[in-house]
């Protein structure tokens, strides 16, 4: 009875190298792929680093774009698959939730506030803040927040300039042009080098969900449904960890 256990446990495991040997072959194609700023400039490329090193003949061409751009990129067949940083109402889009991400308030390492645990929201409103632009995933999470709980949105700052891309942002901090809330995918390296700091808000917690996102009628080809089912089964891999 113990040896045909183990036979049979052996033809499975041999079935199963088949199987996925079988798949690598059969998975050859190109896919179309739109993410908005910070998945494709902090998560995507260890996604793609990932998918390439199992599946070498499937080629992912990325074009980038805000969460608004993308979303209309996946509804236009520009693209076939997206990633954004918010759930979008239209009901011909199905999205995925992925990844988690904490916004964060960040300050010049010499400012006033970086040595502060936390500040309340109230105190932010007369310091020179620099805002993403309008139709950015994070300007839409942030905006969606502050009016569900004070019922203005980041128009109640200062705001000095909106920049398209948090890297822009960045800069600007750390030229001393203002404080922003970014992504903690963002400012991870920053923070670690000390180059800016994170204040906590009182009473608050901003988080928001990376999404995968294609049309409802999109119906994928083998090699396309491997790449979505490999992003879903390594999620947790890409995740920032902390969060």
């Amino acid at each position: 009875m113990v040896y045909s256990y183990a036979k049979r446990i052996l033809r499975l495991r041999d079935e199963a190298v088949d199987k996925l040997i079988s798949t690598r072959n059969e998975a050859k194609g190109n896919i179309f792929i739109g993410a908005s700023t910070i998945p494709s400039t902090y998560i995507i490329p260890k996604v793609i680093g990932s998918f390439r090193d199992s599946y070498p003949d499937i080629s992912l061409h990325i074009k980038g774009g805000d969460t608004g751009e993308v979303l209309d990129m996946v509804m236009n067949s520009q693209v076939e698959l997206g990633f954004v940083g918010k759930e979008t109402r239209n009901k011909k889009i199905y999205c995925e939730p992925l990844w988690e991400d904490n916004l964060v308030l960040v300050v010049p390492r010499k400012h006033r506030m970086a040595n502060m645990k936390q500040v309340r929201l109230k105190d932010l409103a007369g310091e020179p803040y620099i805002n993403r632009e309008k139709g950015s995933g994070t300007r839409m999470a942030l905006d969606e927040y502050l009016m569900e709980h004070t019922g203005k949105d980041t128009s109640q700052f200062n705001i000095v300039c909106e920049m398209g891309g948090s890297e822009a942002v960045k800069e600007a901090i750390l030229e001393g042009l203002g404080i922003s809330i970014l992504s903690i995918y963002a400012v991870k390296r920053e923070l670690e080098l000390g180059e800016l700091k994170q204040v906590a808000i009182k009473d608050h917690s901003i988080r928001r969900i990376f999404y995968l996102v294609y049309r409802r009628q999109f119906r994928p080809e083998r090699y396309q449904k491997v790449f979505i089912d490999f992003v879903k089964e390594n999620r947790h891999r890409f995740q920032l960890k902390g969060i």
